[in-house]
């Protein structure tokens, strides 16, 4: 029997943020899970990667992070806030944007997750060329970042104008 189309676009929109979302959530229970056991932040270290178990109370890149309640309750409701727009934004979009949004929930998802039930989000990634470490982040941030990028060439590169037409 084939797919009634909408059914199908809705399982597929549904099953990508979900997606992201379980990914996210294996990689951060493996990395703390791990971190518990050798009783050290640092899992792993090479000459361009590291993992490094660090606890970001901030948004983005650990900007903002502040020791007062209010303000980490404050962002948290902005950051709920912020998602709830995207997803209703993903919804009223159609083709390339729709799932270039959808990426950009699912890794929202994940650290919004992790900000209600951890009052903190994980992050463990850490890149670095000899002393200069980019801003260690996780599977979600990757996601959040590819969605943004792209949602951003799509928009300055004429791509999206032959698609439209067609």
């Amino acid at each position: 029997m084939i797919f009634d189309n909408k059914k199908f676009y809705f399982y597929i929109n549904f099953l990508l943020p979900t997606f992201i979302f379980i990914l996210d959530r294996i990689s951060k229970i493996y990395v703390i899970h791990l971190s518990k056991n050798s009783y050290d932040n640092e899992l792993f270290s090479s000459k361009f990667l590291n993992v490094t178990l660090i606890w970001n109370e901030g948004i983005a890149f650990g900007l903002f992070s502040s020791g007062h309640e209010f303000w980490y309750n404050f962002l948290t409701i902005i950051i709920a806030f912020t998602a709830l727009i995207i997803l209703i934004m993903s919804i009223k979009q159609n083709g390339a944007q729709k799932y270039f949004l959808l990426l950009v929930f699912g890794g929202a998802l994940g650290n919004l997750y992790d900000r209600i039930f951890s009052k903190a989000v994980p992050d463990f990634i850490d890149l670095h060329l000899e002393n200069f470490h980019w801003f260690v982040f996780n599977i979600a941030d990757i996601f959040i970042t590819f969605g943004v990028i792209m949602l951003i060439l799509w928009e300055i590169l004429p791509l999206n104008r032959n698609y439209e037409k067609k």
